[in-house]
């Protein structure tokens, strides 16, 4: 097991320190994605500290079973948090204090980058101000400026991009519906031992170590059982 596997192992197990090194060793893959976002009228600071929860997401739900690179899967859990919060941001509503912490944090963050002559981290900042990390987020996304969907983002050769034409289209609703139906029939022909892990896996992000636990039965033997069942549903789709 490589230096990367072990912390990983250490923070599910509740080791803070652990997953605070694996978040400080890879703030240079965060601001390599936020870099990919440049240009779009949003500070690069904000967007790598929206990275950044991205990173703890992928650190926590990482499973050491998976054949890939902790990097490989940390990507597009971190760019997929960047495009959500550009996606939403401004749509919702946020309370007086969410906003008045926001305004604390960046504060604070302004003092631990003198005190600590680099960036701080969102343990650290969250340390100073009593709060845990999944408020301060929230703080700091509410403090996100609200964009109209009708910004120009690009002009040229007469013609002019807006911020809407960048939004993913909505899905087809029928589309959805014949997913699900089609989603359904096949848990449906699945054992209850199978459903489970499946559910469980997909639908609630337990990891195989966690499915295991519930079941009483090795981390092992869930890799093998998914794998399995998806090739088995794979084959009947």
């Amino acid at each position: 097991m490589d230096e990367t596997a072990k912390l990983i192992q250490s923070a599910h197990e509740g080791d803070k320190s652990a997953r605070d090194r694996l978040v400080s060793e890879n703030m240079g893959l965060v601001w390599s994605i936020v870099r990919r976002f440049g240009g779009r009228g949003y500070d690069p600071e904000d967007l790598f500290q929206i990275g950044s929860i991205g990173l703890i997401k992928a650190i926590d739900k990482f499973d050491l079973s998976f054949d890939v690179k902790f990097s490989t899967y940390a990507v597009p859990m971190i760019a997929g948090e960047i495009k959500r919060f550009l996606r939403d941001d401004g749509m919702i509503k946020v309370s007086r204090v969410l906003k008045e912490t926001a305004v604390k944090a960046k504060g604070v963050k302004e003092a631990l980058n003198l005190k600590l002559g680099r960036e701080p981290t969102l343990n650290e900042i969250a340390g100073e101000l009593g709060i845990c990390v999944e408020e301060l987020a929230a703080a700091m996304e509410s403090g996100a400026e609200i964009e109209s969907l009708q910004k120009t983002i690009y002009q040229g050769d007469g013609s002019s991009i807006h911020l809407m034409d960048k939004l993913e289209e909505k899905s087809n609703p029928a589309e959805e519906v014949m997913n699900k139906m089609l989603l359904g029939r096949l848990l449906n022909e699945l054992s209850p031992q199978e459903r489970k892990i499946i559910i469980r896996r997909y639908y609630m992000e337990q990891t195989q170590t966690q499915i295991a636990k519930e079941l009483g039965i090795s981390q092992v033997q869930v890799s093998r059982m998914e794998k399995k069942i998806l090739k088995s549903m794979r084959e009947k789709l």
